[in-house]
């Protein structure tokens, strides 16, 4: 492993793979309704990333409600199942060692939203006008 990935770089190739690899895992457990928890019911969940360390032994799976309701209950009910989970991940994965889980609200919706905002501002709107041209009339 390179000094570059321990270090916080670039995922390799093959961590992006495996990453994918459970993302797509975790999503059809979770659109199948595998997982059975009253929390989680009529409750649309996304996985929209999965990073795995540079060893592949830990898996920190991005989630997010639909319409961001009920966030914390919904992250407190896969921790809950996190067992089913890895075995689950772990059958459908073919990896040397199953990956511990972890599960975290996803961030980027926010972030993304904030930023269009702050694009569709008035001061930014204001620095983006062509400049008036001197000495027109």
């Amino acid at each position: 492993m390179s000094r570059v990935h321990q270090k916080g770089g670039e995922p390799s190739q093959r961590m992006l793979r495996v990453a994918e690899l459970v993302r797509h895992a975790v999503a059809q457990l979770l659109s199948r309704g595998e997982i059975s928890d009253p929390e989680l019911e009529g409750i649309v969940v996304t996985v929209p990333s999965v990073k795995m360390s540079p060893d592949l032994k830990l898996a920190t799976i991005y989630v997010m409600p639909m319409g961001g309701q009920g966030r914390d209950k919904v992250v407190a009910a896969l921790d809950r199942h996190k067992k089913f989970l890895r075995g689950e991940i772990a059958q459908r994965v073919n990896l040397k060692y199953a990956p511990d889980i972890r599960f975290r609200i996803d961030e980027s919706f926010e972030n993304a939203e904030r930023i269009d905002a702050l694009l569709h501002s008035p001061k930014v709107a204001q620095d983006l006008a062509p400049p008036a041209a001197e000495g027109e009339e």
